[in-house]
């Protein structure tokens, strides 16, 4: 019984975590081993993901951090971050506002602007900014990755990647988009290059790194970038 048990939760594991799988090697008929990824890898490929009940914010947040500017943060740390000056009783009820996560990037060194955006011209966006989405009545921070072919990309710190037809994000977005700025900024960071859905039979990849000019429409300044 015991090693039918194991066997079990053996074949379980090997779902949920990257393996390797053994491949045989024409025309010598040898052995190599590929890299492979589970699902729920992919799914939340590059992203931070959300561990507790009101942490939304934080996740989104240090994903920006983490795979836009490299830095070494991780959910517990911009939760506690943010908590040295917040509110706890209120955090815990309604979770962490913009104006929390404001005052933790600029106490980091770094700046963060807050801008309101017209549907017509999301197109334009082009770093990964924070949002808050209302999805069945739940106030959620994700992170807009980009926009393309009237779908919106999102990664979402529960769910992983996920995309939106254009005009349902719009219905539940709330109009505002949370940009942080400094120093650091790698252009073609992997958010800009969200994987293709699992379902995609072809994709045609139309990311270009962003150039310094566009950065600097959200406010990015030429020392950020030397």
């Amino acid at each position: 019984m015991r090693v039918v048990l194991l066997a079990a939760l053996m074949c379980l594991n090997s779902l949920c975590l990257a393996a390797q799988m053994a491949v045989v090697a024409l025309p010598g008929g040898n052995m190599v081993y590929k890299p492979v990824q589970s699902v729920r890898e992919r799914r939340f490929a590059d992203l931070v993901q959300q561990r507790t009940d009101f942490s939304c914010g934080a996740a989104a947040l240090a994903t920006v951090l983490k795979q836009a500017y490299w830095l070494d943060v991780d959910e517990h740390q911009v939760i506690e971050g943010m908590l040295a000056e917040s509110d706890q009783d209120t955090v815990k009820v309604q979770g962490f506002s913009m104006l929390d996560m404001k005052r933790y990037v600029e106490r980091i060194g770094m700046r963060a602007r807050g801008y309101r955006v017209e549907a017509d011209s999301l197109q334009r966006i082009t770093i990964p900014v924070v949002v808050l989405m209302d999805i069945r009545g739940y106030k959620h921070f994700v992170v807009l990755q980009r926009i393309d072919k009237g779908w919106v990309y999102i990664g979402d710190p529960v769910l992983g990647h996920k995309r939106y037809r254009f005009d349902d994000f719009v219905k539940g977005w709330n109009g505002i988009v949370f940009a942080v700025i400094g120093p650091g900024y790698d252009k073609a960071n992997a958010l800009l290059d969200p994987p293709a859905p699992l379902t995609a039979k072809s994709r045609v990849d139309g990311f270009f790194p962003v150039e310094d000019a566009q950065l600097m429409e959200f406010g990015f300044i030429q020392s950020d970038f030397f």
